[in-house]
């Protein structure tokens, strides 16, 4: 059995050490009183695509942000109490400007670049229907490319977006 590294010693119901033990045939933190087994699940995050006849508007990650000076497809997290949909267009009018109506999802694919956390990305598609384009929150700019003038892989910040990318290239 492989042990799993995480934050959890004890037990946030009644405060006992926590042990591994498989369940599931998965090595897990347990409390072996109390029945608490500690789950390590992925967040959920969403990105929109927006395109303009054959153009992606794509965001350089800000210095100070995670992945600093990388290209991303505009994204962020779902937050606890909200629906995937409604976070797409918050996170996309944060980082954008441009406020949009979400439409079918173009690709679904779990985020494995980081060791520290797992997620699940969604990708809609979008159409715009207001605002200004300008960088906000976790961006610095944001601009068009053409499908086939997008920036090379080593200046992306997410592999999952090289996949989306290379989707749309192949409907293009």
């Amino acid at each position: 059995m492989i042990g799993i590294s995480d934050d959890f010693a004890y037990c946030p119901h009644c405060g006992t050490a926590l042990s591994e033990s498989e369940h599931g045939g998965r090595v897990r933190k347990v409390c072996e009183p109390c029945g608490f087994i500690r789950y390590r699940n992925p967040t959920v995050g969403v990105a929109v695509v927006l395109m303009r006849d054959d153009q992606i508007l794509l965001g350089r990650r800000a210095k100070g942000s995670s992945y600093g000076g990388k290209w991303c497809i505009p994204c962020g997290h779902v937050e606890w109490d909200e629906d995937i949909r409604v976070a797409g267009v918050r996170e996309f009018e944060e980082e954008t400007g441009l406020q949009v109506e979400l439409g079918e999802v173009v690709a679904v694919h779990s985020n494995f670049h980081n060791p520290n956390q797992h997620t699940v990305g969604v990708w809609f598609e979008a159409k715009e229907v207001g605002g200004k384009l300008e960088a906000g929150d976790d961006l610095g700019e944001v601009r068009y490319f053409g499908l086939k003038g997008t920036p090379p892989a080593s200046e992306m910040a997410f592999p999952t977006d090289l996949l989306v990318l290379k989707k749309l290239k192949s409907t293009d």
